[in-house]
């Protein structure tokens, strides 16, 4: 954490050292071509700029990249640099970098159709939602899987999305595909979790979609749990502290 503020700081002093610039600080499309033509090069592979966007240092812009990844450049383009962007503040430290990639993952995961996922519904108006990458094979996950109903009855709306760890290669993979296959959901996600035999299905499923979208907000393991607002939580938490977590009284 010391060692990438430092190198911001050095960077940042770097950038404001040479000559300032007297011209408008919007973003131009001089600046937005000389990026994509250095970023967007075969030889760097499938990179691709989705968004150039202002910060509140007015010579410097945040560069997002299809990966996920953020960059950071200089207003003339010549220089980028990768690392977290903090503001100070009297209550300490805010990491404005993590803020773009929440509303990102929220943008990501409304995106996906509900009747993609697989979903437990409180009775009433839901307070909340918290959608969860799972495994079905996952201890863990089957462990939070036995607080779903707990979880509604808080009001807690859960949106399942699946992640075989490992891909197509996953021991789990074809199980989820009979889960997302299946004329029931509910019931046979159930039953995997249970560590039941399901009978094989095939149809057409997103999750291999969903998979690569875990990967692209940065998941590695299950299960992982999307806030609202964006933020991503590895591993199991147990049902009073997701409450509490999640602002539900």
């Amino acid at each position: 954490m010391k060692t990438k503020l430092f190198m911001m700081q050095l960077i940042i002093f770097s950038i404001f050292s040479v000559q300032a610039y007297s011209q408008d600080f919007e973003i131009s499309q001089e600046l937005a071509n000389k990026l994509r033509q250095a970023i967007e090069q075969p030889s760097q592979g499938q990179l691709e700029i989705i968004a150039i966007n202002k910060t509140p240092l007015s010579q410097v812009y945040e560069v997002e990249l299809n990966t996920g990844e953020l960059l950071y450049s200089d207003m003339s383009g010549d220089y980028l640099f990768a690392g977290d962007l903090y503001q100070t503040t009297n209550s300490g430290l805010v990491n404005l970098s993590s803020e773009t990639r929440q509303l990102r993952t929220v943008a990501r995961i409304e995106s996906i159709p509900e009747d993609q996922m697989i979903v437990y519904s409180p009775d009433d108006e839901p307070k909340a939602t918290l959608t969860v990458f799972t495994d079905v094979d996952c201890t863990y996950c089957r462990a939070l899987h036995r607080d779903v109903e707990s979880l509604t009855a808080k009001g807690i709306e859960i949106r399942y999305l699946a992640y075989p760890r490992g891909g197509e290669s996953a021991g789990s993979y074809e199980k989820m595909i009979s889960v997302w296959c299946s004329q029931d959901r509910h019931k046979s996600l159930n039953q995997a979790k249970n560590g039941q035999n399901l009978p094989a299905r095939d149809c057409e499923t997103p999750v291999l979609e969903h998979y690569e979208l875990g990967n692209l907000i940065g998941i590695s393991g299950t299960p992982a749990l999307i806030f609202p607002d964006g933020r991503l939580i590895p591993g199991y938490m147990d049902v009073d502290r997701l409450v509490s977590m999640m602002g539900i009284e």
